[in-house]
């Protein structure tokens, strides 16, 4: 019966009997890494994680597994009140997905240095960890409500510096970054959209891209109407 007892062991061996070579097939066409997938949706694991609920220690073993669906679970379990700076620098060591990345941003954004952790992993050169840098400030202006727009804003800057970065996991996380700030508020959308503008004139192509696809975005009537 798997339930808060239940091991990592025994859950990793829950989540092989849920197999779906037919649903690996369709993760892959999605660009998700499927060398180590079962091939089990999120909805579920999800469920599995309400069931068992939170667990630091299994949930690092379940991550240390390398099965996709495990370190998705794993994710769903830890206590982000728990997560050292240390222990975030081990996690991103492994990412390898924008799938993960963008799963992990939404529990690092829990943190309470998360700030910290988004100017430090834009720094970094690998890809997906930059990567986690712009999803956790694409997901922290819809999840972390509480948070003023002036964080958001502050972050424009940012976005700039790294928006000529042409690797495609790098490039639209960066673009959903400033999309997501832009539809914030209408005092983010004011300054989302200068920043938009002038990329979409930059001789750059990653920025260019980034800017015109932003600006788009940022002047549709409809999304402006829906602002506050």
């Amino acid at each position: 019966m798997i339930g808060p007892s239940s091991t990592a062991t025994e859950l990793v061996a829950h989540l092989r009997s849920m197999r779906s070579e037919e649903n690996i097939a369709g993760m892959a066409r999605f660009g998700i890494v499927t060398q180590d997938a079962l091939g089990i949706g999120n909805p579920a694991i999800q469920k599995l994680a309400k069931t068992v609920g939170k667990s630091q220690q299994r949930a690092f073993e379940l991550w240390a597994t390398g099965i996709r669906e495990a370190r998705m679970l794993a994710i769903w379990t830890f206590d982000p009140a728990l997560l050292s700076p240390d222990d975030v620098s081990r996690l991103a060591a492994d990412f390898n997905s924008w799938e993960i990345v963008d799963a992990a941003a939404d529990l690092l954004t829990e943190t309470p240095y998360w700030h910290d952790l988004i100017e430090g992993f834009a720094k970094d050169e690998r890809e997906f960890v930059r990567r986690a840098a712009f999803a956790m400030i694409a997901g922290a202006t819809v999840h972390n409500k509480e948070e003023p727009d002036a964080t958001f804003i502050a972050w424009l800057p940012l976005i700039e510096r790294y928006a000529t970065d042409p690797r495609n996991f790098v490039k639209k996380s960066v673009n959903w970054a400033l999309r997501n700030i832009g539809k914030r508020s209408r005092s983010c959308r004011a300054e989302a959209l200068l920043l938009a503008s002038r990329l979409a004139d930059a001789s750059d192509a990653a920025a260019r891209w980034v800017g015109k696809d932003a600006l788009r975005e940022l002047s549709d009537p409809k999304r402006i109407a829906k602002l506050k």
